[in-house]
């Protein structure tokens, strides 16, 4: 094992380096504190390894994304969200008879208890779906047992396409749409969605594979905010329900799950404002204009991201399929062309990334640009489930504490009374 030394105040401390099995370099630093009496400092964790994990690997660098060693590009390909989820939380892709067992069970947990329809009825109409969905989720654990947690697993991943749906109809007015055991796990989602009462509704194929790829792309992404969350919270011993009712609410962010919302309401602003999408991503290019834009570049992919050139195909399917002619995809793919011919951009690599793509597919599909999150989070579903398992089986799982480095006030007594009073005069 290779060592590496680290000299601090005249005095060195040994600490073991482990590689991962792609070649992954880390620092053991868990006995840091106890050697030395130091911490270290890394605000926003991006030097940070917050634990090992089996299940998702990105190489920024490459634009590489797999799960469990499947390449991202392989299973957009070949394999349907119901297959991904199996995978991400079983480690393998399932058998025939596998898949048979597990989306039947998927079929057949999708209904909600009864009594939680009540809870829709006390929401306002303009209440967002992030809230009911995240109020919803961490509902169910009053009524399932924490300790069954295979079946929570099956109930959670049914269950939530239901009350995303369910989230959206109360928002429109309209009567929810049960689920439909004929229909497939995509299906009955857009079904429940778009459907009314005395009216037939059948789902496009090209439509419905766009559903499978967005879900497949956003099914997990390594440990993210939310996906540290659930982790997180989870470590505290808290049931499998709470733990990613509080990763939805980590992704309810504008800075994480709601950056495709952002892609449309950069849109609409040029739209609105009367000024071409030339014109816009010049004044983006100027540090104090105040306009920024948004979908392009990544944190972690410093080349192109590799789910966005899968969406970007499928964008490009779906707006042919349907026919559709609207000014604010006319504007996105406008501003795709700028973009992708712009020496700024290729040199800084800001290339388009999968929250410019999917919010184009999902307002596209007819989903509704404050019901984008709560599509992210129906995606990351089956990641955090994996993650929450996977921390929970590992046999010394400790509780998430960070450390923090104190820079307030030193020790001091407190004044009198007559004294502050004196000092105020």
């Amino acid at each position: 094992m290779s060592i590496a030394t680290l000299l601090l105040k005249g005095k060195e401390y040994d600490f073991p380096v482990l590689e991962g099995t792609e070649g992954e370099t880390a620092i053991d630093i868990t006995s840091l504190r106890a050697k030395s009496g130091a911490i270290t400092l890394d605000p926003g964790y991006a030097n940070t390894g917050s634990c090992t994990s089996a299940i998702t690997f990105i190489d920024g660098e490459k634009g590489i994304l797999r799960y469990r060693g499947h390449a991202i590009e392989d299973l957009a390909g070949t394999a349907s969200f119901v297959e991904v989820c199996y995978l991400l939380i079983h480690g393998e892709l399932p058998t025939p008879a596998e898949l048979l067992v597990f989306d039947d069970q998927l079929t057949r947990h999708s209904l909600i208890h009864e009594d939680m329809k009540k809870f829709f009825e006390g929401f306002p109409p303009s209440a967002h779906p992030m809230a009911i969905l995240s109020a919803m989720i961490a509902s169910l654990s009053a009524y399932y047992s924490e300790h069954d947690n295979e079946l929570n697993i099956i109930r959670l991943l049914s269950k939530a396409k239901t009350i995303v749906s369910f989230a959206y109809k109360k928002s429109i007015g309209q009567p929810f749409i049960y689920p439909c055991n004929a229909l497939s796990y995509t299906q009955n989602f857009m079904q429940m969605m778009f459907a009314v009462p005395a009216e037939d509704y059948v789902v496009s194929p090209v439509v419905d594979r766009a559903l499978n790829l967005l879900l497949i792309l956003h099914a997990d992404h390594e440990q993210n905010c939310s996906t540290s969350t659930v982790r997180m919270v989870g470590s505290s011993g808290a049931n499998l329900f709470a733990s990613i009712s509080a990763g939805i609410c980590a992704l309810w962010g504008p800075l994480h799950g709601g950056a495709n919302q952002q892609v449309i309401e950069m849109l609409q602003q040029i739209r609105q404002s009367g000024q071409s999408a030339r014109k816009f991503v010049e004044r983006a290019k100027e540090k104090d204009s105040g306009s920024k834009l948004m979908g392009f570049g990544h944190r972690v992919y410093k080349n192109f991201d590799p789910r966005a050139t899968i969406l970007k195909n499928a964008a490009d399917q779906v707006l042919a399929a349907l026919g559709m002619r609207d000014p604010l995809l006319d504007t996105a793919m406008e501003l795709e062309q700028i973009a992708l011919s712009d020496p700024y951009f290729i040199e800084r690599k800001l290339y388009p990334n999968v929250d410019f793509y999917s919010g184009i597919l999902y307002r596209a599909m007819g989903i509704p640009t404050n019901m984008f999150t709560a599509m992210f989070a129906l995606g990351r579903l089956p990641g955090w489930i994996a993650q929450w398992k996977e921390m929970v089986k590992e046999p010394k799982t400790k509780i998430n504490r960070p450390r923090q480095l104190y820079v307030g006030k030193t020790a001091r007594e407190v004044e009198s009374v007559e004294t502050r009073i004196a000092a105020t005069v």
